[in-house]
């Protein structure tokens, strides 16, 4: 599980059967100071909530399968959880 960053969305003409109604966020990772860490890539939104500017937490492969409404359905990454806050010590 990872922090990120929404950064736009993608808008699909078509997809798999499963995906319908599940949103592609694009997300920017973040590291543990919150500054951008790699490239950014698309997330299925798992939650159905988050949007532009959002902190968020990322899953990929098995995990991001799973957390969709529809198990297993061909995903990469998916958002899991908005973050309302955050603090670090340091």
């Amino acid at each position: 599980m990872k922090f990120a960053r929404v950064i736009g969305t993608l808008v699909s003409t078509r997809k798999v059967e499963g995906l319908g109604g599940i949103k592609f966020l694009l997300v920017q990772p973040l590291n543990e100071q919150r500054e951008p860490d790699g490239e950014p890539y698309i997330a299925a939104d798992a939650t159905a909530q988050a949007g532009y500017g959002e902190l968020v937490f990322v899953v990929a492969s098995r995990e991001a399968a799973l957390a969709m409404p529809h198990s297993f359905v061909p995903v990469d990454a998916a958002i899991v959880g908005i973050v309302d806050d955050a603090y670090t010590e340091g």
